[in-house]
Parts: structure tokens; C-alpha cells; sequence
């Protein structure tokens, strides 16, 4: 095993057994039903066919459901990681284009008493993960609790899924608040969901903008638009992944158009590149307090 310097443990800069740089991006939406789990799987592995290794954090820790989405059958998940009863690596499933998805616990409660040994424990756990991975993607719980916020600092992007619904805007700008505010986060990137129209996504950014130009000292970037679309309900119905079971249904060929933006971002430096790196600052956010 590699040995890390004093340094190097300061910095941050932990070591993988795959220590490439690691893209962590965590997709939030401030508010419920707006398709932030459906975006995060259909990127992923639209991503996946463009031949990046990718994973998918279940980080909504009371309800859980990337594993349900595509009917998976989950026996172990990370609470029996922080028990010690199997490792990282045992409890990863794999989905369709080979995408790893690593199931959330059933509830909060275990996940929100973790003693010092325990964090060291699922800190290691992830240093020890064998699976090569180029992104990580983070599917967070709805709303503005404090694990939302926590893994939005812990990642190296954050994507913002909006629908031109008056509370999915109000939400999604007071996530962007208290972000901005009061944890210095300043760039978020907003994908509009089930519009019906390219013009209408453009039209709701404009309408975020507007408010955040105001009132906040924020950088939105637009990534693009996923139009409504019926086989997007038909596929989760189908517990299938709709990039999989209709592939060139227009939420399909919007979910490989923002993929393909995705792969263009800037590729984290080593500091912040690390999954291991990203737990730590999990544990320093106080996200497994």
C-alpha cells in the first residue's frame, strides 16, 4: 500500500487503489418531484455508453430509490458497511452499461450517530473501494436538510434540476441561498426538466437568473433542457432505465446531449479528486454527525 505524507494528509490528497482523478458531481433540486433520481441514473448511464466508468451514490438515506428505479434486489447497503459487516465493495450493484450504484441505508437513524472509529471505518472503506471509477454521481434527498447542503460542498460540481413550477423555482433558489450564503458556494449548473420546449428550459433559466442576479452573488450555467416526455413514466413503470428502454424517445437524446456536456468539465485536481477525499469532507461537514 502506498504511503500518504503528512503533507499529503493536510492537503487532502488521500490514495486510491485507482488513484486517478475522480469527477464528483452531486444532483439536487431543492424540492421533491421534480426528476432529480431519473436525470441522475439516465446521465449516468448515458455516460456509461460513452465508455466512462460510473457510479451512483443513493445519498437520499431515508428513502432510497436509484435501486427500485431499475428493480434491483438490495440485501446489504452502507449501514451494514458501517457496521462492519461486509465491505464497500459487497454491496455495489451493477446496472444496465455496467453502471455500480451503491444503495443507500433504509433510514437516518443509523446514519446519523456514527462514533469517530465509524467514520474512520467508512473513510477506509472507500479508499479500499476496487472499482474503477471516472465520475461519481451523488443523487441527494429532495429539499434543504443538512446532508443536502453537505454533499453539495463535498462535490467538485452540483447540478440543479428545475421545473417551471412556481415552487420547484422558489425551492431551488432558496437552496442557492443558503449555499451562497452561508457555505460559499457560488456555481451551480441548471438542467430544466420536463419542459415543452427548448425555448420553454431557456425561458425558466432566464426566470432563475433574473431572481439570483438580484438578490444573490451567484454564476448559473445552463447544461440544457429534458423535454416531457410519456416514456419517461412507461420506463418507470417498467423499472427500467429509459435511455435503455425507449433510447430514442426525446428525453433520451436529451439525457445523452447533457451527458456529452458532462464529459467535457474540467477533471478535478488530485486535492479534490479523490472519493476518499470526498468522504472525508462528508465526515468534516458533518454530514455522518
Amino acid at each position: 500500500m502506498e504511503t500518504v505524507s503528512s503533507n499529503d494528509q493536510a492537503n487532502g490528497l488521500y490514495t486510491m487503489n485507482n488513484s486517478k482523478p475522480v469527477k464528483v458531481i452531486s444532483v439536487t433540486g431543492g424540492k421533491g418531484g421534480v426528476g432529480k433520481s431519473n436525470v441522475t441514473l439516465n446521465i449516468g448511464i448515458s455516460l456509461c455508453k460513452m465508455g466512462k466508468k460510473v457510479m451512483i451514490m443513493d445519498a437520499d438515506l431515508g428513502l432510497a430509490n436509484i435501486d427500485i428505479m431499475l428493480g434491483l434486489r438490495v440485501t446489504q447497503n452502507l449501514s451494514h458497511v458501517i457496521k462492519g459487516e461486509c465491505s464497500l465493495d459487497d454491496i455495489i450493484l451493477e446496472g444496465p452499461e455496467g453502471i455500480k450504484i451503491i444503495p443507500a441505508s433504509s433510514g437516518t437513524k443509523e446514519m446519523a450517530s456514527l462514533s469517530d472509529m465509524e467514520h474512520a471505518g467508512l473513510i477506509r472503506a472507500f479508499s479500499s473501494l476496487t472499482e474503477e471509477v471516472d465520475i461519481l454521481l451523488v443523487d441527494t434527498a429532495a429539499g434543504i436538510a443538512d446532508n443536502v447542503i453537505s454533499f453539495a460542498q463535498a462535490s467538485q460540481d452540483l447540478i440543479m434540476v428545475v421545473c417551471d413550477e412556481p415552487t420547484s423555482i422558489t425551492d431551488a433558489y432558496a437552496l442557492m441561498k443558503i449555499l451562497s450564503i452561508d457555505h460559499n458556494l457560488f456555481r451551480f449548473r441548471i438542467v430544466a426538466n420536463m419542459v415543452r420546449s427548448a425555448k420553454e428550459g431557456r425561458d425558466l433559466y432566464g426566470k432563475l437568473t433574473r431572481v439570483t442576479d438580484q438578490f444573490l452573488d451567484v454564476a448559473l450555467d445552463y447544461v440544457g433542457s429534458v423535454p416531457f416526455d410519456e416514456n419517461v413514466r412507461k420506463s418507470v413503470r417498467k423499472q427500467r432505465a429509459l435511455v435503455c428502454e425507449y433510447p430514442d424517445s426525446p428525453a433520451s437524446v436529451s439525457m445523452k446531449h447533457l451527458a456529452s456536456k458532462i464529459v467535457e468539465w474540467p477533471i478535478p485536481s488530485a486535492a479534490k479528486g479523490n472519493i476518499e477525499f470526498f468522504m472525508e469532507r462528508l465526515v468534516q461537514r458533518g454530514i455522518l454527525d
